[in-house]
């Protein structure tokens, strides 16, 4: 047994000189034994009696045994089986035994495995310490303690038989330490560990860890080290995570003596997360409501997975090939779209390739920022962007039809899949509908039913129809023989094929009665029919050549308007499609003042009404002609939005037309299938002017949304749109505090996401910094003893209440921390940039202006020159076009921003002497201008001009730095 005073690893101790023989002594038999024991463990001759009184005389220590340098020939500790890192949970002592040992990383249900370790290069008897350290750069003890067979005071001691030189741990649990005991807990495990020597490899204070105590006899501590490790211990717990902890696996090697006391160098296995924390969880995708996007990003994706925690979490998209990882970006979500840990809504990217022309594929998964451990990845798919999603230019590229087609010879059919082969006319030589106008009474009498069907108010237009209604013209007149005819072959086989749907039909005025299979006068009922819908369409046609109003032509195909395209597109779908404004104000005129079915409001096969198709265009006056006829406007598309949610997306003028009308404004609030009502859709469209026209209509800034509760305040601080919302704040006078369902504020978002900006302005409006959501601010255990053993001394407090989370509790960033905790926002100030003189042109007379013009008329130095000098060459043919080139180019000058400095320099360019004189008897009474001299007066008086515009961003003294009262930056463009 060696010497009391002989510190292993940290020095010596005594200054007695035969303490220091007796230690090298008992070295280098220690050392000669263990060569003798194993071959691959070499004596160390440097080590010998006769360097002692050298070290002695030179005052040298001997070599610290701290870190001791392993060699490839000596014995050294190996991990063969890793701790399995994630699933074991830790248990407190109320819980009782834990269901079995912490397995191994490789173990599975049918082969199970525990940690273990081997002793490399050495044969024979061994003993190993296993503790719980900190998963931390430098270790530390943990306050958690490891419970087993073997198992004492928190640590683990085993002894390794000589055949085997590996030792496994099937039995070792981890017991949690409650929270307000972890300083005790630790304190004890420290001193421990000193007391006995098993803190090599761990720091708990400099002046301790240079003491490492012995192995063999227990030391004694004293005050000043108890003083220590108290300290070290109390400021240890204060940072300790409780949610993982580390195996150090130390091995102890017989000495001559039969004692452990060759101690190796410790190895730490990888770290072991509590399965109860969230942060420790294995992370893994559940369910996702969507698994393919376009290109484009932003669409809304639920993702259901097991427990995460809010603002330690990511969603990865990535792509990979052979190379590597080719592209990665994260959906977009604040920590208030985190739900209870297990689901979470989120916007998908953008992909890295917009014009993508077929579907790809990527990954999406799980990542937590701390440890970025990962989930199993998911397939993902990205689709082309859709530009035409209300195919409207697709339709608008279709062949129009040629005039030619229509010269009464029969063809193709049209535009329209109807029955018969003839040509569809429609302005132009056609002929009508045959059976179906069957029973249509007013035009029995044309010239007088059809007069009666009009306001005396409506005025006819010449405009002619580009798309003709399904249907087969017939040329018969009164005088014409239908047997020789050629186009009456087409009336009857329309008329036969008509035949079954308007069996057994019969018009009261005419008398006609449908013929049956049985009917010997069939053929003669049919002619008489063809004969009256001819005579309709010559009196029609008469109509329409003495008044030029083409409604007449109209009028007689009303009930052939409802005919279908293959898109399901009537005349009037097409009408608005091709912007064929004038074809639509007459069919909506003639399709109100007559009655039959509602085509005015029929839908295509997309379940857009002509109405729809107008807003969407942007075409007021074809959405004006078809309100006005009496369009349905509470009609919905397939995403349930009317033409008012349409107009609230776009911007322009529509929204404001729209609202004109009274029945539209009851509207405003109406949601669509998505549960988003037109402001809402206004704000992600980000459109300031449809957004005021909804608030100035008595839309409510308050309306919430059926998904989630949000607000307009809501989405715009989730756009991190600062306008929208000092809009909807100023103007609609929003609740700052208003809640979405699970009672987050805007205020919640904005510090969620790190925006400094909203955060700002909505602190500035008075919003709640310490309002709380219902997503709780902690989880507790399941178990009860938990919370009994962790009682909060607050007597106020209420028993099982747990608090919601804050903005202050999910403030991302410290400038947002700053600004919840009442720091006033103090903006970027923008650098003073010297802002070259504009807009002086117009000191410029107009005789001064019509002299420079004379001038400038010549051929040598004209306008023409002078604008490529000025910059605005390109302009010249618009230039050469207009009445006055000269005058427009001034004009064009001044409006661009241009100068009398820049004006002068372009004629000294151009050499035009006239206008520089003229120039300059405007700007100086003293002398003319001398070719030669390029100062002057006038040079004195621009430098003067320059010199102000310096100062024209200070007002007494202080700097226009484009901030607002409220300390926000607003925009300068």
């Amino acid at each position: 047994m060696f010497d009391k005073d002989v510190d292993w690893d940290g020095g010596w101790t005594s200054n007695s000189c035969r303490t220091r023989i007796c230690y090298l002594r008992s070295l280098s038999c220690l050392t000669d034994t263990m060569a003798g024991e194993n071959e691959h463990y070499p004596p160390h001759p440097q080590y010998s009696l006769d360097m002692v009184l050298d070290w002695e005389s030179q005052s040298y220590t001997l070599p610290s045994f701290t870190n001791p340098i392993r060699t490839a020939d000596g014995p050294y500790l190996q991990i063969t089986e890793q701790p399995k890192q994630r699933g074991f949970r830790f248990r407190y002592g109320c819980e009782g035994p834990s269901h079995g040992g912490l397995p191994g990383a490789s173990s599975e249900k049918s082969r199970k495995s525990y940690p273990q370790v081997k002793i490399c290069n050495y044969q024979g008897s061994a003993r190993v310490v296993v503790q719980l350290v900190t998963n931390s750069k430098d270790p530390h003890l943990h306050a958690h303690s490891l419970v087993g067979k073997q198992c004492d005071k928190g640590i683990c001691i085993t002894d390794l038989q000589p055949k085997d030189p590996s030792i496994s741990f099937p039995n070792l649990g981890i017991l949690h330490v409650t929270k307000k005991n972890v300083s005790k807990t630790l304190e004890d495990r420290m001193t421990e560990a000193f007391r006995m020597g098993y803190n090599c490899g761990v720091v708990i204070h400099p002046e301790i860890d240079a003491l490492l105590g012995e192995v063999r006899i227990p030391r004694d501590l004293t005050d000043h080290q108890r003083s220590l490790i108290e300290n070290a211990a109390s400021l240890q717990a204060k940072d300790m995570d409780l949610s993982v902890v580390c195996l150090m696996f130390t091995a102890f090697l017989l000495d001559s003596e039969g004692s452990f006391s060759r101690r190796l160098d410790p190895v730490i296995s990888d770290p072991i997360f509590d399965s109860k924390a969230p942060n420790a969880s294995n992370l893994k995708i559940v369910r996702m409501d969507r698994t393919a996007g376009c290109v484009t990003g932003g669409e809304e994706v639920y993702l259901l997975c097991d427990k995460v925690q809010k603002d330690d979490i990511q969603v990865r998209f990535y792509e990979d090939d052979e190379t590597g990882l080719t592209w990665e970006a994260f959906g977009d979500f604040s920590p208030t779209d985190v739900h209870r840990q297990f689901a979470i809504v989120f916007k998908t990217p953008k992909y890295r390739n917009p014009n993508l022309q077929k579907p790809t594929s990527v990954f999406v998964q799980l990542k937590r920022k701390s440890d970025n451990e990962t989930s199993e990845p998911k397939p993902f798919t990205y689709h082309p962007q859709i530009i035409d999603k209300e195919e409207v230019q697709r339709k608008r590229q279709k062949t129009l039809p040629n005039f030619q087609d229509y010269s009464g010879h029969g063809g193709s059919g049209g535009m329209y899949r109807g029955p018969g082969g003839g040509p569809a006319g429609g302005g132009g030589p056609g002929s009508g509908g045959g059976g179906y106008l069957q029973g249509y009474s007013s035009y029995n009498n044309f010239g007088t039913g059809y007069n009666t069907g009009f306001s005396p108010g409506m005025s006819g237009d010449s405009g002619g129809v580009k798309h003709a209604p399904q249907g087969r013209a017939d040329d018969s007149s009164d005088d014409s023989d239908v047997d020789d005819d050629p186009t009456s072959e087409t009336a009857v086989r329309i008329q036969a094929q008509s035949e079954e749907a308007y069996a057994g039909e019969r018009s009261e005025e005419t008398g006609f009665v449908e013929p049956g299979p049985d009917n010997r006068n069939g053929d003669c009922l049919l002619e008489a029919r063809l004969v009256d819908v001819a005579e309709r369409q010559a009196e029609a046609l008469f109509q329409y050549a003495l008044t030029g109003d083409v409604r007449y032509l109209l009028a007689p195909q009303h009930l052939l308007m409802a005919a279908q395209d293959e898109n399901g597109d009537t005349g009037l779908h097409l009408g608005v499609i091709h912007s064929q404004t004038d074809a639509v104000r007459n069919l909506a005129q003639v399709l109100s003042a007559l009655s039959g079915d509602d085509v005015l409001n029929m839908r295509n096969d997309l379940y857009q009404t002509p109405l729809h198709l107008a807003v969407i265009t942007q075409q007021k006056d074809a959405a004006e002609a078809l309100i006005l006829a009496g369009a349905d406007v509470t009609l919905i598309d397939r995403h349930g939005n009317t033409a008012l949610h349409l107009a609230a997306q776009q911007e322009g003028v529509m929204v404001e037309f729209l609202l004109s009308h009274k029945e539209l404004g009851k509207l405003v609030d109406l949601p669509n299938v998505s549960g988003l009502c037109c402001l809402h859709l206004a704000v992600m469209a980000n459109s300031l002017c449809s957004v005021r026209n909804l608030l100035t209509s008595g839309g409510s800034v308050e309306v919430q949304d059926r998904s989630c509760g949000r607000t307009a305040l809501h989405l715009a601080t989730e756009l991190d749109n600062v306008s929208l919302a000092g809009c909807l704040l100023l103007e609609g006078n929003a609740n700052v505090d208003c809640c979405t369902y699970n009672g987050s504020s805007p205020l919640h978002i904005a510090s969620g996401r790190g925006s400094v900006k909203l955060t700002a302005l909505l602190m500035a409006a008075g919003a709640d910094p310490y309002k709380e959501n219902f997503e709780p601010l902690f989880f507790k255990e399941d178990d009860h003893c938990v919370e009994e053993e962790e009682e909060d001394d607050d007597e106020d407090q209420d028993e099982g209440y747990i608090p919601g989370t804050s903005p202050l509790n999910m403030a991302a960033s410290p400038e947002v921390i700053e600004l919840l905790n009442g720091k006033d926002y103090k903006p970027e100030t923008p650098s003073l940039v010297l802002i070259p003189p504009q807009g002086d042109m117009h000191n410029l007379d107009a005789e001064t202006k019509r002299a420079l013009c004379q001038a400038l008329e010549g051929a040598e130095g004209g306008w023409e020159s002078l604008a490529h000098a000025l910059g605005l060459g390109i302009l010249n043919s618009a230039f050469r076009l207009s009445p006055g080139p000269a005058t427009t180019l001034l004009d064009s000058y001044e409006v661009s921003g241009g100068t009398v400095k820049g004006l002068l320099e372009g004629l000294r360019t151009v050499e035009n002497y006239a206008a520089l004189t003229a120039l300059q008897g405007a700007l100086s009474e003293k002398e003319p201008l001398d070719p030669q001299n390029t100062t002057g007066p006038l040079e004195a008086g621009l430098s003067d001009q320059v010199r102000d515009l310096k100062l024209d961003g200070q007002v007494d003294g202080q700097v226009d730095s484009g901030v607002c009262d409220s300390g926000l930056e607003l925009s300068t463009a």
